[in-house]
């Protein structure tokens, strides 16, 4: 039977030819948090030779070294989010020059069954080898046997796919570049990584070290016990004497106690757990999740876990459940404030438009509504929603603190100030903030944009210095 293929122009990677478990050959994929940043322009992205191999193949095959120096430039900024890498492919959201992140890619030809085979004997038959992977290196003399037993370890020139969601077409663009420069940081702690990339889970892959090596060990044995073993022509006085039973009467010793090679071995040892952290101020965001065949979307899977991040976020500062919507409306703004691929007001994921269809509203109706619950919740969505009319006081305040700021006079209407050319609105909430809005002039097309304050003057700033 021929081994199952991965993704079209890449190899199966772990197949029955290895005897690795089918989940392997897939691969779920490891989630690695973001990278912190790293602003000394002279220090280097690896340290170890095989994360600066990784490097030589992303350099060698660039079109263009202006972009590599943008994307390193971002790597430094800590611009590149959470990192997940799966067999063949790398992913992240990379932070540019626009509010939304890229969706940045960088694809890896996975190995083939028969490669995995020879790198596994190669690996099982020197210990030190075993011990080193166990120690996160990778030993130059396993490299080399790999390359002598035709196995594609390293990357080599141009085999390195970048891919990203920006419109530029460079090869690689800068956010896909900055991905590849974090990812040697990767590779330098664990070369794990660019085994998984090939491939192969760690786990997998030293469970089947694991079974090598016994049978190796079982066929020395073997081999040895052979050569022990008496020849029945031999005359009697040269037959070896073999060993007396052992006496039933004499106490039998518990065996010795045993320990894994992998735990003597190691040289990382858990330190207990210390406290716990104070909450984050804001729900984290969710991982970037590969596109493979047969498996669930990845933008509805991303839509979900943001929802489920900002719920457990809730529960952890409050203690208590805030999402008792009101109406399947109210629910419908509350996850589309959450949504991950919401972009703007008039460019929409599948999944944005289908929760707007649910509820009889048009996708910009929502996203509008979903800018006003940023802004303030469900008391945000009341501004937005429900003119009122304060008591003068707090208007007369405002009108005051906005001239004293040197900034133009606002016409009054309801909870609304609007400044004379129509572009700038702040409206009123029961909360006591202010709420800023924008619209194209003359268009009367209000969007809430920046964040509520208890100021006006900080209100109306916030958005005239973005």
């Amino acid at each position: 039977m021929k081994p199952r293929s991965g993704p079209a122009g890449h190899g199966g990677g772990l197949g029955r030819a290895s005897g690795m478990s089918e989940t392997s050959r897939m691969g779920s994929g490891r989630v690695f948090p973001a990278l912190p940043a790293n602003p000394d322009p002279g220090a280097p992205f690896a340290t170890s030779w095989w994360g600066n191999a990784w490097l030589d193949a992303l350099e060698g095959s660039a079109l263009d070294q202006a972009r590599l120096a943008r994307g390193r430039a971002y790597a430094r900024e800590g611009a590149v989010d959470t990192i997940t890498v799966a067999p063949g492919r790398i992913v992240a959201y990379v932070h540019g020059s626009r509010p939304r992140p890229y969706r940045a890619e960088i694809r890896l030809r996975t190995m083939l069954p028969e490669h995995w085979d020879r790198f596994l004997d190669a690996v099982a038959t020197d210990p030190a080898r075993i011990a080193a992977l166990l120690d996160k290196e990778m030993p130059h003399a396993l490299a080399d046997a790999a390359t002598r037993a035709d196995v594609p370890l390293l990357p080599g020139a141009r085999e390195l796919a970048p891919a990203c969601t920006c419109p530029d077409r460079g090869h690689p663009c800068k956010h896909a570049a900055a991905l590849a420069y974090q990812t040697a940081r990767l590779l330098d702690a664990d070369p794990f990584v660019l085994l998984l990339l090939r491939g192969g889970e760690e786990q997998d892959l030293l469970d089947e070290l694991s079974r090598r090596n016994t049978r190796l060990s079982a066929a020395e044995q073997h081999e040895a016990t052979a050569r022990r073993q008496p020849d029945p022509h031999a005359p009697a006085t040269t037959r070896p004497q073999t060993t007396p039973d052992p006496d039933p009467d004499l106490p039998t010793l518990p065996a010795l106690p045993s320990v894994l090679a992998r735990e003597a071995l190691a040289t990382e040892y858990r330190s207990p757990l210390p406290a716990p952290l104070a909450p984050p101020a804001h729900a984290g965001e969710p991982p970037v999740l590969p596109s493979l065949p047969g498996a669930p979307d990845p933008t509805a899977l991303e839509f979900l876990v943001t929802d489920a991040a900002a719920r457990a976020h809730a529960f952890l500062t409050t203690g208590t459940d805030p999402f008792t919507a009101v109406s399947p409306w109210h629910d419908a703004v509350r996850l589309a404030a959450s949504h991950p691929g919401l972009t703007g007001r008039r460019t929409f994921s599948r999944q944005f438009a289908e929760l707007a269809r649910s509820v009889g509203r048009t996708p910009a109706d929502l996203s509008r509504a979903a800018a006003a619950w940023r802004q303030g919740g469900e008391e945000g969505l009341a501004v937005l929603e429900a003119p009122w009319d304060p008591p003068a006081g707090p208007f007369d305040r405002a009108r005051g603190a906005l001239t004293a700021a040197d900034l133009p006079r606002m016409t009054i209407h309801h909870n609304h100030l609007t400044n004379p050319e129509g572009t700038l609105q702040l409206r009123y909430g029961h909360d006591n903030r202010w709420y800023p809005y924008r619209s194209e002039p003359g268009a009367h097309d209000w969007w809430p944009e920046g964040e509520a304050d208890v100021d006006p003057v900080g209100a109306l700033a916030g958005v005239t210095e973005a």
